[in-house]
């Protein structure tokens, strides 16, 4: 068990040492910036890595405070299915209904790991593969939608004004 201090020391460790795993790979080496990951110029979408005590996992995650509007987005997205899961031979989990470490509800459309631990150091050149990997490919499938996907979503009513004529 890790306190607050020592859980805090191996996160800044661990992403750390992410970043450096990252330079040595020829697609992400040159980037000044790497991913893109909150900034994705739409308006509660992003790009997440999430990792825990026994999983890792690359998500695209809508989390709208309003479930109405979250639930329209995930439904755009939806549309383009096909193109996301381009590269990912499993496929993506869709879960419209996801709760995360914060205890909110979101939408999460992932690729997860099971069976690997953000403590066990010796797990870690896995986890960063698996990061590096399935990042790459979600953040080029999404910049493949991302223009068409913010016009529909802008387009998208807010809430206030649904219910006009």
């Amino acid at each position: 068990m890790f306190t607050k201090e020592e859980r805090k020391e191996l996160m800044q460790r661990f992403w750390s040492q992410f970043d450096e795993y990252c330079d040595t790979i020829p697609d992400l080496a040159w980037r000044k910036k790497k991913w893109i990951l909150h900034d994705t110029k739409i308006s509660h979408i992003d790009l997440k890595f999430d990792i825990d005590r026994d999983f890792a996992m690359v998500a695209l995650e809508i989390n709208h405070k309003s479930e109405d509007r979250r639930l329209r987005v995930y439904e755009l997205v939806e549309r383009y299915r096909i193109l996301l899961e381009e590269g990912f031979a499993w496929g993506l989990t869709w879960d419209y209904c996801y709760l995360n470490a914060n205890k909110q509800e979101v939408c999460r459309i992932y690729v997860e790991k099971r069976g690997v631990d953000l403590q066990q150091i010796s797990d870690w050149d896995v986890i960063y593969a698996f990061f590096a990997e399935n990042m790459l490919q979600l953040q080029d499938n999404f910049l493949e939608i991302q223009e068409v996907l913010k016009d529909e979503v802008n387009r998208l009513p807010t809430d206030s004004t649904r219910y006009l004529p």
